[in-house]
């Protein structure tokens, strides 16, 4: 197999390959791995019962994949990744600001992962968890280093064997003596309940920077329905599936969190070492994807200033840089693995939805995905350097979201009003909106009417 030789630029219609059902496996397995497992294990640490978690699962997935699966569907028509098509919105210069915060998302959920993985090694062998990490991560290196055509298999394996083995695993968990009421509606605690529906949104919206990095290289003739439903369909069944699964684990088998991956594993007894395997290689998957964006990511920070040429070389090196990175967080966040997570996903989703609000409203609401991709990657094109509509209407709209936030550290004044439900991902999404779609709309028709102006006096 051949390393990409292809990073930030636009993929030639010779060389794009592939149908639109691909993006259901790689969604799919992408969410088949024990980070989604305990993602869903959160609610219920909230303090909602299992049937008031599975509700928050299934909403909060169905409402975030929507905002993902979009995302996606502009990889045929644009042959780019996700994060450089920002340029188009923020202006070349101006994407480095949200780029700069799509950074620790890759990095943070690449510690969060490994962390995992090296626990379920560790459980496995007698090496170290620090070993553990920094064997798994090398291997990600690796396979970072071949890049898209290895990840797309990886995930089609990943797909097909963690469906068998979750299907066992799923039958064996739902035998399991659960303590009595579990299942009983009762009275809902809404704060808590739109907390957990944030939370599990967020999860779908983390995809958002990197999900057209895997439809890229589909031919241009692909429909965009079939984008968005492939992908669609591929995160909502893996991560309600997965996290439908952790819930039930956390009520059933007391401290789950505190070694998920050793208590998943000992359900099958004798044959717990094909789970193992699998939490492992899952992990594995995830990570690397983690790694591709966030290398993919520095090369469209670095790209305006740098004229790089990425060689063989140079995708080694960046990439290691970047591996370096995501693994001294992954050792310093040993300790304590669940109150990292938790604050991580919350702080994320602060940035995260502003930006995705804006682009996704100039890709199907202003440019209806019509795009100069020449000028994407020139200073001086027709997107210049700093679109400070974007900018503004990004700032403000994380300055707004900061009295409905709720997290460990801080508890905005209307979440405390709200009794500590947290609405900020709403406000995210809608303030950003406005703001950008109105001057911006504005702007693009003053540019229309100036270059027909131009092209009848020509």
């Amino acid at each position: 197999m051949k390393v990409e030789t292809r990073s930030i630029e636009y993929i030639p219609a010779e060389e794009r390959h592939g149908k639109a059902r691909d993006l259901f496996p790689i969604w799919f397995g992408a969410n088949m791995h024990i980070t989604t497992l305990v993602t869903g294990a959160l609610p219920i640490a909230l303090g909602l019962n299992l049937s008031w978690s599975f509700a928050a699962i299934i909403v909060g997935t169905l409402l975030g994949a929507i905002f993902m699966a979009s995302h996606s569907a502009q990889g045929p028509k644009l042959g780019i990744p996700q994060m450089i098509q920002s340029r188009a919105q923020f202006g070349i210069i101006g994407a480095i600001f949200p780029l700069f915060l799509v950074m620790f998302v890759y990095l943070g959920f690449f510690a969060s992962s490994g962390l995992l993985a090296a626990q379920t090694l560790s459980s496995l062998s007698s090496i170290d968890q620090t070993w553990s990490i920094l064997i798994l991560n090398v291997l990600c290196l690796v396979a970072t280093i071949y890049g898209y055509n290895l990840i797309h298999k990886m995930q089609k394996l990943l797909s097909w064997t963690s469906l068998i083995v979750y299907l066992v695993a799923t039958m064996i968990v739902f035998q399991l003596p659960l303590p009595s009421g579990s299942w009983t509606m009762g009275n809902i605690d809404l704060p808590v309940f739109l907390l957990a529906v944030s939370m599990v949104a967020t999860w779908q919206l983390a995809y958002a920077p990197y999900v057209a990095d895997y439809s890229r290289y589909l031919p241009v003739t692909t429909p965009t329905s079939q984008t968005f439903w492939y992908s669609y369909a591929g995160t909502s069944i893996g991560t309600i599936w997965m996290m439908t699964l952790g819930a039930t684990l956390t009520i059933a088998i007391p401290n789950f969190l505190d070694h998920s991956g050793g208590h998943l594993a000992s359900l099958f007894g004798g044959f717990a070492i094909i789970m193992f395997f699998i939490i492992i290689f899952g992990q594995l998957a995830i990570n690397v994807f983690n790694l591709y964006g966030a290398f993919m990511a520095t090369i469209t920070t670095i790209e305006p200033f740098i004229k790089l040429k990425v060689t063989p070389k140079v995708r080694v090196g960046m990439i290691f840089c970047v591996t370096v990175v995501g693994t001294v967080l992954c050792l310093l966040g040993q300790s304590n693995f669940l109150d990292f997570f938790l604050n991580f996903i919350f702080f994320i989703s602060y940035f995260l939805i502003p930006w995705t609000s804006i682009n996704l409203v100039d890709y199907y609401l202003l440019r209806h995905g019509h795009y100069n991709v020449k000028d994407i990657f020139d200073l001086n094109g027709q997107y210049g350097k700093v679109n400070w509509i974007a900018c503004i209407a990004f700032l403000v709209s994380i300055l707004a979201e900061i009295p409905f936030i709720n997290t460990s550290f801080y508890v905005g004044p209307i979440a405390k009003a709200f009794h500590g439900a947290d609405i900020a991902w709403v406000i995210g999404l809608v303030v950003p909106a406005a703001l950008y779609y109105f001057p911006m709309k504005k702007k693009l028709y003053i540019e229309k009417v100036a270059i027909e102006k131009v092209e009848k006096v020509q």
